[in-house]
């Protein structure tokens, strides 16, 4: 028992002896399809019409998250911006969920929370580091320990205030 394939062009749904699969390459793919050579050759010239005008034309790139540059200098020590968007909303400040905080806000959580500060980090380092070329100087290291401890008494007095 013979079988006759016919084949039906897939754009127009005509029959012929002229329909074949062709396949064309399109955007670093290869596609296939059934086309009468009429179609076959309509196709041809939107490919070359296609050619032209990515030829012609410019790639745009999609968009991305940029990616800001990091703050170099944290200006929170051994606080996150969680804490300070939580501090704020019970001073009744206005807050976002999530991204950049003001700078004001953080200011005043500094002004506030004085361990958070940075500065204070380093003007602490480099007190105990004065008071401990002091101490090679002849004073003694309780003496230089002290001296340090006199300089960090009122942040812990702020802290403990809070």
């Amino acid at each position: 028992m013979a079988q006759k394939v016919i084949l039906v062009d897939d754009l127009d749904h005509s029959e012929g002896d002229d329909v074949a699969r062709r396949e064309f390459p399109l955007l670093n793919r290869t596609f296939a399809i059934d086309l009468s050579d009429a179609n076959q050759q309509r196709l041809s010239e939107a490919l070359a019409f296609i050619e032209e005008v990515l030829e012609n034309a410019r790639e745009v790139k999609q968009a991305s998250r940029s990616k800001k540059a990091a703050d170099t200098s944290p200006r929170l020590r051994g606080y996150t911006l969680t804490d300070v968007r939580e501090w704020a909303r019970e001073q009744g400040l206005d807050v976002p969920a999530r991204g950049k905080m003001a700078d004001e806000v953080i200011e005043q959580f500094i002004a506030a929370h004085p361990d958070a500060s940075t500065e204070d980090a380093s003007t602490e380092d480099a007190a105990a580091g004065d008071a401990a070329s002091e101490g090679s100087t002849g004073e003694s290291v309780v003496e230089a320990a002290e001296k340090v401890a006199e300089k960090a008494a009122p942040r812990a007095e702020a802290t403990a205030g809070v």
